[in-house]
């Protein structure tokens, strides 16, 4: 589905009428699914910066053992763990470990490079590299700390999410905002970047002189399509969370990607970057023209007003 924070809508095609009609949290949903309400921003906010979207599930998504600690790899918030060097840095591509010698997936190999502020104060960004060969097997990752912008370098990449799967490949981004559970499957060798943002969600920048039309279109971003598994794992299925820094794992049952519909104007999206209308005469679309026009038409008033007796 298209658009950038548009009112979506999405039920599998397996449970036609799985979304409730009329209300958001009956006191019976249909085929029995547990309503809950994924929240992206404060209740209380103005309805234009209200952020949230609701899922119909199959079972509660708090139905899992408490959350542990667990190592955190290479990701740090402590931005002092290096001293300030005022030179010239430059550094070579990360390398992808060989899945002959080690099996790594998107989580265990994120790095992080470099970052400002921290997730606890709301405020500040990360930026990370994720090199990995081999898929996410019975684990998924949850965000608690900010939204992740994933850019694929190398490879593309499956991800699903609680709204469905989204396949992104290199000259595409993607989005996953805070608090979506994912889980990411790789096909060989696979490296990209990271930034997350703590406190605030990504939008599109007012176009300005520019006129109506240019840069990011609202209809080039996509979201998926509702999609579910009922699926039971009897060797317990891992939910990895970051949470002010730290990661934490909890065990479950069943898979967390169980929700059979949804909706709202909280999700994941994607945009391919060859849709971006820079503002030169080396694009398509007529942006620029508009723009010269306008220029052209404000020259012309400016002239007439240095013209006039006062």
């Amino acid at each position: 589905m298209c658009g950038f924070g548009n009112e979506f809508s999405s039920e599998d095609p397996r449970c036609p009428g799985s979304l409730p009609e009329g209300q958001n949290n009956p006191q019976v949903c249909p085929y029995g699914l547990y309503a809950e309400q994924l929240s992206g921003s404060a209740f209380t906010c103005p309805r234009p910066a209200n952020k949230r979207s609701w899922l119909y599930r199959i079972l509660p998504s708090v139905k899992h053992k408490p959350f542990t600690a667990v190592p955190c790899g290479n990701l740090t918030e402590n931005w002092n763990e290096v001293e300030p060097d005022p030179n010239q840095l430059r550094w070579l591509p990360f390398t992808i470990p060989k899945s002959t010698e080690k099996k790594v997936d998107f989580v265990a190999g994120l790095h992080t490079v470099c970052g400002a502020g921290d997730a606890k104060s709301r405020n500040g960004i990360s930026i990370h590299v994720y090199t990995c060969n081999t898929s996410m097997v019975d684990r998924c990752f949850n965000n608690s700390d900010g939204d992740f912008l994933i850019v694929p370098q190398q490879g593309e990449i499956l991800i699903t999410t609680e709204f469905g799967k989204m396949m992104v490949e290199p000259n595409e981004i993607c989005v996953i905002q805070q608090g979506m559970r994912f889980s990411v499957d790789v096909f060989g060798e696979t490296r990209g970047y990271i930034m997350e943002v703590y406190g605030a969600h990504f939008e599109l920048p007012d176009l300005g002189p520019i006129g109506a039309n240019g840069l990011a279109n609202p209809r080039d971003f996509l979201c998926p399509v509702a999609w579910y598994e009922d699926r039971k794992v009897a060797t317990g299925y891992t939910i990895i969370n970051k949470y002010q820094g730290k990661l934490f794992a909890c065990q479950q049952d069943f898979s967390p990607f169980n929700v059979v519909a949804w909706h709202g104007n909280y999700t994941p999206y994607k945009y391919n970057l060859k849709n971006f209308m820079v503002i030169n005469c080396v694009a398509f679309d007529h942006a620029t023209l508009t723009a010269l026009r306008r220029t052209a038409r404000l020259s012309s008033n400016l002239r007439g007003w240095l013209k006039a007796p006062w």
